[in-house]
């Protein structure tokens, strides 16, 4: 007889899961477009392409910051409620018991030893770029450069935490643990 040692994941873990997923894409696009196609000198440079002494500087920056607004109220309603999310999970993964490995514990598989450490930068950076994004949102100017700098980190540690992520599952779905895709995303 096999005994079953599937993770259960209940509706509650599945659903702070993929809010987190969708909340950090929501972020991590919104950022993405204001750093490339969609920042202010991309929008700039079309309308001085295509009206270029047509409309006055202050009409111009109205429309950049209508063209921008937006996409900002998104990208700070997801990162409030991320905040909400993460919070969520991590007080519900305290009550429910759930630990994930830690990656100082010479005793556990090398597996789960990387498991654990990509948890840990994982909120880690969730919670510098909430710090970051908070000080470019509230703080004084003094240390914008540098706050904004480091916010900006997120297009870079986001996708690789992604793939770090789709690679872990690809790894365990090779496991006799198979199966926790389709335990994550319907349950049990």
């Amino acid at each position: 007889m096999k005994t079953n040692t599937a993770k259960q994941f209940t509706s509650m873990h599945r659903g702070l899961h993929w809010c987190t997923a969708a909340l950090m894409s929501v972020l991590f696009i919104t950022g993405f477009l204001r750093m490339n196609w969609m920042g202010k000198q991309a929008i700039l440079n079309a309308i001085e392409r295509h009206a270029s002494g047509a409309i006055s500087q202050a009409q111009t920056q109205g429309i950049i910051k209508s063209i921008l607004s937006p996409m900002w109220q998104w990208h700070e309603l997801a990162a409030y409620i991320l905040f909400a999310v993460i919070a969520a999970r991590l007080i519900y993964m305290a009550v429910a018991g759930i630990r994930f490995p830690n990656p100082f514990q010479r005793q556990q598989a090398l597996k789960e030893r990387i498991q654990g450490l990509v948890y840990v930068l994982f909120y880690l950076l969730v919670v510098i770029t909430a710090i970051t994004g908070s000080y470019l949102k509230w703080g004084d100017s003094s240390l914008k450069a540098p706050m904004e700098a480091v916010h900006k980190w997120a297009i870079y540690w986001f996708p690789i935490f992604a793939i770090l992520h789709f690679i872990g599952i690809w790894m365990t779905e090779s496991t006799p643990q198979k199966g926790i895709t389709s335990r994550m995303i319907g349950g049990d």
